[in-house]
């Protein structure tokens, strides 16, 4: 058979025709760790989503447009994010994971309490780029962190349970972020939120300890003893087609899934008739319902069918963001915010198969000296393309249409996403196109 190299997958699937063996058990050191991760994750998601939750009441303080509230929480904050990710990826494959995320949780926290005190715009942007610095060292360490804690044939479902931060994160900023702005002020949701990240930083460095790289995975003596620099695994996941196309499918869908929650609360309140307290109580229920629920079928679904073939990496989410277009449309098209609130939870349930699939395709295709860096290189590509251009795009389109349609400007601008999925779709399809091709070639080698 040949030999693997740097690039090689290594992961849980093994030799061509040899049936994958069966988990091992998971101790509760593991499930503590990973508890306190997605508490982390959770509180990062909600710092990088409150912006969009209180968009209307920032909108009156500070007197933004739609475009400049775009460019915060979509630009702005995707190039400080994205920028420092790799350092950080880098700096975490030779140190302490768990102290690099410490460190990170420190400094998205207290930028997100300066985002309280901001009188003018520039100095709101300038706090909410610094928490985008931070959250950088958030996700890729703690990715790579659960695969050590985690064999494989277990990761899928684990990463799916850490991938329920954001949906938590986001049904909690809106319950408790807008019934906050509608009894006191947008401000004191943010410092509230970043004082609790704050404490959160001691309960990382007691409850998620650092594990052995690579230790539940069977990799060569010479494997295990290498290190991979940053120039190598650039060059990996760039030659890699199954990585890159992951990367790039995953970017898309970001686009439409960053592009619709940035600006849904400004929609439903402005064209759809909700109020902040009805925000705090239904649109908190949707994302909790529909999105918590993606995040826990993604995990089930990836580990089930990717036992029987790598395909699944590309087909799960093909067909999942499929059936969800048609729901997008009629949550923008929808008359009242309660027959929006019906399809959107259909539309986020469907939105988010792609995040487990794309996450664990990384993690498993990789050594484990390069998961980190691989992490960071996917959500690099992942945010420059989604969280970047996604609400940046829906904020200047809708500055575009204001002086025709004043009062669907954000409609016309959020039916324009829908070409979004189609291009993930394909992407993704190609994705396991090229999986089943991989799988052919190993085949012939054995």
């Amino acid at each position: 058979m040949a030999m693997h190299t740097s690039g090689s997958p290594i992961g849980s699937h093994g030799q061509a025709g040899e049936p994958s063996p069966q988990p091992a058990p998971i101790g509760s050191r593991a499930w503590i760790a990973l508890g306190m991760l997605i508490l982390v994750y959770v509180l990062n998601f909600l710092s990088r989503q409150l912006p969009g939750i209180l968009a209307k009441p920032i909108q009156d303080s500070l007197h933004v447009s739609d475009g400049q509230l775009g460019r915060i929480g979509g630009l702005y904050f995707a190039l400080f994010y994205c920028c420092i990710s790799i350092p950080v990826g880098w700096l975490a494959d030779k140190m302490s994971r768990s102290k690099v995320l410490a460190v990170a949780c420190a400094i998205w926290s207290a930028a997100t309490m300066a985002c309280g005190g901001a009188a003018t715009y520039l100095q709101f942007a300038i706090a909410y780029m610094t928490v985008g610095f931070g959250e950088a060292g958030g996700v890729p360490p703690s990715y790579s962190i659960i695969s050590d804690y985690f064999p494989p044939g277990r990761r899928g479902r684990a990463l799916g349970l850490y991938n329920i931060g954001p949906p938590v994160g986001a049904a909690l900023g809106i319950a408790f972020g807008a019934s906050i702005a509608a009894a006191f002020s947008w401000r004191y949701a943010f410092v509230w939120l970043g004082s609790v990240g704050l404490f959160a930083v001691i309960g990382i460095l007691i409850l998620v300890p650092e594990p052995r790289r690579g230790g539940l995975d069977r990799t060569s003596n010479e494997e295990a003893a290498s290190k991979t620099g940053f120039r190598q695994t650039l060059a990996m996941f760039i030659s890699r087609p199954s990585l890159m196309l992951a990367a790039l499918a995953s970017g898309a869908t970001q686009f439409v899934t960053y592009g619709t929650i940035n600006f849904a609360v400004l929609f439903l309140m402005r064209e759809k008739g909700m109020t902040l307290k009805q925000i705090a109580v239904y649109y908190a229920l949707v994302v909790a319902t529909g999105m918590t629920g993606s995040m826990l079928a993604s995990g089930r679904a990836i580990d089930r069918f990717t036992r029987r073939s790598k395909q699944a990496y590309g087909l799960v989410p093909a067909a999942s963001l499929t059936l969800a277009l048609p729901f997008y449309l009629a949550f923008v098209w929808a008359p009242s915010w309660r027959l929006a609130l019906l399809f959107l939870t259909g539309t986020m349930f469907l939105n988010y198969f792609y995040l487990t699939s794309a996450v664990t395709l990384v993690q498993e295709e990789v050594r484990p000296d390069q998961r980190v860096m691989s992490g960071a290189l996917l959500l690099l590509i992942m945010n420059l393309i989604g969280l970047g251009l996604g609400p940046t795009f829906v904020g200047a389109a809708s500055d575009f249409f204001h002086a025709s349609h004043p009062h669907q400007s954000l409609q016309i601008a959020l039916y324009m996403l829908a070409l979004f999925y189609v291009v993930a779709v394909l992407l993704f399809l190609a994705l396991a196109r090229v999986l089943r091709n991989e799988n052919r070639t190993v085949g012939e080698t054995v």
